[in-house]
């Protein structure tokens, strides 16, 4: 299952971590993504925090954590190739993954559906 923020990332709970990363359509916004500034593990995050940076050729947009939590660990093949961003984005173009303070902030953000008539509303 994956959720949605109203900042364009997504979650994807992998048993008691979650796995996050910008959407589909944030990266179509952006463009041909050049770098990615990720987080560092262990770092512990509010909901909505910026916890990451990601540029473009168009340019330079916050990643916020989509939930609270603490940074366990973070994707170097996307620091390395930040291509990985704009052809897998909701795959390999994962940008860190952490483990929640409470699954109520979880369960509040959208479905997919949900998400899809936010993008087309915006």
């Amino acid at each position: 299952m994956i959720r949605y923020s109203d900042e364009h990332v997504w979650i994807r709970m992998e048993g008691d971590v979650g796995v996050v990363g910008i959407t589909t359509h944030a990266q179509e916004t952006l463009g041909d993504i050049v770098f990615v500034d990720l987080p560092t593990i262990g770092k512990l995050c509010v909901q909505h925090e910026v916890a990451g940076v990601v540029e473009s050729v168009k340019a330079a947009a916050d990643v916020f954590a989509p939930v609270a939590g603490e940074i366990v660990e973070v994707n170097e093949q996307v620091r390395d190739n930040p291509a990985l961003a704009n052809t897998d984005p909701q795959g390999e173009g994962w940008f860190f993954k952490m483990k929640l303070v409470s699954s109520e902030e979880l369960n509040a953000l959208m479905d997919e559906g949900t998400y899809v008539m936010f993008v087309q509303n915006t």
